[in-house]
């Protein structure tokens, strides 16, 4: 399900914005769970069932490594728990912080894996060509190099793998010396790549003033709502945030603004924001399924 892919690029641009640039900032607890919660379903949703194995041998570790070294080194806080054998103190406060700064940061890392499966280069290149085309393109590279990179890689090692030349083959030596020629050839090609792709965007005119683009995208109806919506949830959280309604404090100790209906206003918008894209997935399903019973 990619439904929201296929809107306006200005109106999946400005909701990763919205959402990755919240969930950096926000770090009250309540919208640290909503971020992460609708970071990893929507991750789900885009991938598929490799996406929850993925998430939990990798971004779950890295959570736990978070969680654990922050009361190592962070001692601030009034509740202590426990002391460490070199004598400094393991408080409450720098425990939950720890968590909550590990939720922040692999909720950000499943924003950004979203990002680059509704952002392609393409619409990167249609929003900045014009205003940044140097840089528009550098960046478009780069976020193509890495698939593009690994793909490349799988093929080198399974072409050495038949000569019997992989990096899994005889001793420490040999493996050495095999694993240095797969990095020779991919340090070529990534070369040549480069350049043969210099040479074509030079070719065409790219960055040349006055120079026209063919573009399939369309600002419609529906992008004209749902830009809207985002816009209208994103400001006033950002609103909410400025006026302290999302204020929380992990130091000295754990306290947050009382709740009111303002505050809970608040972090309804913000659900509402990080939830859009998944809501409009599951609404195309449910229109596509009253299409094919009317069949």
């Amino acid at each position: 399900m990619r439904e929201f892919k296929t809107y306006h690029p200005v109106v999946n641009f400005i909701y990763f914005v919205f959402v990755i640039g919240f969930s950096c900032f926000l770090m009250h607890p309540v919208c640290l769970f909503v971020s992460l919660a609708c970071s990893f379903l929507y991750s789900v949703m885009l991938k598929g069932r490799q996406a929850i194995k993925t998430n939990l041998l990798f971004l779950l570790p890295v959570m736990l490594l978070t969680a654990l070294i922050n009361p190592a080194f962070n001692h601030e806080g009034i509740t202590v728990l426990t002391y460490l054998p070199g004598g400094n103190p393991v408080t409450l406060e720098s425990v939950v912080y720890g968590l909550c700064a590990a939720a922040m940061l692999v909720s950000v890392i499943c924003w950004f894996s979203c990002y680059n499966q509704i952002m392609t280069g393409d619409k990167f290149m249609y929003l900045f060509g014009k205003i940044l085309p140097a840089l528009s393109l550098v960046i478009s590279m780069t976020l193509r190099f890495v698939p593009k990179f690994a793909a490349q890689l799988k093929v080198v090692i399974n072409a050495r793998r038949c000569l019997g030349q992989d990096i899994s083959s005889g001793g420490i030596i040999k493996r050495a010396k095999n694993g240095l020629a797969v990095l020779s050839v991919m340090t070529t090609w990534s070369l040549e790549n480069a350049i043969e792709t210099a040479d074509s965007m030079r070719s065409r005119g790219y960055g040349i003033p006055g120079r026209t683009a063919f573009s399939v995208f369309t600002f419609d109806r529906r992008d004209r709502k749902a830009l809207i919506c985002i816009v209208v949830l994103g400001l006033y959280l950002l609103v909410g945030y400025v006026a302290g309604g999302l204020t929380f404090h992990y130091f000295p100790f754990i306290a947050g603004v009382q709740p009111s209906f303002y505050s809970i206003s608040v972090f309804l918008s913000y659900i509402g924001l990080c939830l859009c894209p998944i809501i409009i997935e599951l609404w195309e399903v449910r229109k596509w399924r009253i299409l094919q019973l009317k069949i």
